[in-house]
């Protein structure tokens, strides 16, 4: 018997940035060295104190399932955590725990598209946004942010978008790919375009909060109009502040209907998140915060160092991220230049190919929605972005 897959599916993309780094596992069982900047989790191991908030729980038996919501406990801790950082306030019962921001981000799509409800995503904008809305049934718009606006969405943009099928539009800040963060002026300018459309929901994606630089402070809508509450889920997770990427704990923040909605489907899917991991989160949260404010010093100077060093590639065009760990450069000036075997450069597809050939992983903009520019992670040694950076500067040099 061969299964007939499901149309919804034959039609999804891989994610682009896990397939980069199942290539780089390739070539490395091959023996072939090289430099990954593809990487989208911390360079950094889980705090010791978290890990031990985890051991313990496992000692004491604390292996069972928990609400399909979240232990209470834990959303708690959430509710501390929005009101300490964020200044907002959030009972337990707007807040709802996942394995990952990304299933919640799944979740909440799957409780409010019906076929072809729109959905405004900025560009650059992470890969996987237009493949969830499309895998629920919306149609993604995309609005494209590039250089010369930040790589951020304008009020003029956002009003031009909206339709009276607009259900969602998702912001992401501090951006991936970009390391764009929003600032107070420019939140509330899409604050008040929103004001003007009560049927558009906001989806504010806050993955990197922590990781800003620079002085930069991350915001959501609600921070700047807390009207919108009504109307907004705030999304966010342990992955990459606290460098726990493979504990799967993700967290949203909205209205309570629609919190409920998402739980519900949680409740038919995996259940709930990891009884050990939810335990861990809650040391991560209300613990020691040095740890984080370490690694956001440390990303900041491997940003510079990348910057600095990359700035010797002709042909690169450098946009500094003021958060996340991602620099987001333009190879317009390496389009339609030969490389030395002959093959003409026409796509930031094939500057990617040919950085790989020089040992150097990196990702096109394509899937991000805006070319052409790669995506090159910082959360990496120094020793591998110098090194990373010398070959790309190399590589460069060698093209006519």
């Amino acid at each position: 018997m061969s299964f007939v897959l499901a149309e919804r599916v034959t039609r999804l993309k891989a994610s682009a940035s896990i397939e980069a780094q199942e290539k780089v596992v390739r070539l490395a069982a091959a023996g072939i060295k090289v430099v990954d900047f593809t990487i989208g989790e911390p360079c950094i191991d889980t705090a010791p104190h978290i890990v031990a908030a985890a051991i313990e729980a496992m000692k004491a038996g604390d292996t069972h399932y928990t609400p399909a919501w979240g232990k209470p406990a834990l959303r708690q801790a959430i509710s501390r955590k929005l009101e300490r950082d964020n200044h907002l306030q959030y009972g337990i019962d707007r807040i709802v725990v996942g394995c990952g921001a990304k299933q919640l981000i799944f979740e909440a799509f799957a409780a409010t598209l019906s076929e072809q409800d729109e959905v405004i995503i900025p560009a650059p904008h992470w890969v996987s946004y237009p493949e969830i809305v499309r895998l629920n049934g919306g149609k993604p718009i995309l609005v494209e942010c590039g250089e010369n606006v930040g790589f951020k969405l304008r009020g003029d943009g956002l009003e031009k978008a909206i339709t009276p099928r607009t259900r969602w539009l998702v912001l992401n800040s501090p951006n991936n790919p970009s390391g764009a963060v929003y600032s107070r002026d420019e939140m509330g300018e899409i604050a008040r375009v929103l004001a003007r459309h009560p049927h558009v929901g906001v989806m504010v994606d806050e993955i990197y909060e922590y990781l800003t630089f620079d002085g930069n402070v991350s915001l959501n809508p609600v921070q700047v109009d807390p009207s919108l509450a009504s109307r907004t889920l705030l999304v966010n997770g342990m992955s990459k502040g606290y460098a726990m990427t493979g504990w799967r704990i993700g967290y949203a923040a909205g209205p309570a209907a629609l919190i409920a909605a998402i739980a519900k489907l949680l409740g038919q899917s995996t259940s709930c998140a990891s009884s050990i991991s939810q335990t861990a989160a809650i040391a991560a949260l209300d613990g020691d915060q040095t740890h984080v404010r370490q690694a956001v010093r440390d990303y900041e100077q491997k940003r510079d160092r990348m910057m600095a060093l990359l700035g010797q590639a002709p042909g690169l065009r450098l946009t500094k991220p003021e958060g996340a760990f991602y620099l987001y450069p333009s190879v317009a000036g390496l389009i339609g230049r030969r490389t030395p075997a002959g093959k003409i450069l026409e796509t930031d597809t094939d500057v990617a190919m040919y950085l790989l050939d020089h040992g150097v992983a990196v990702l096109d903009g394509t899937p991000y929605g805006l070319s052409p520019y790669l995506r090159l992670s910082f959360a990496n040694s120094l020793e591998a972005i110098e090194e990373g950076c010398l070959r790309i500067v190399e590589a460069c040099k060698r093209l006519h």
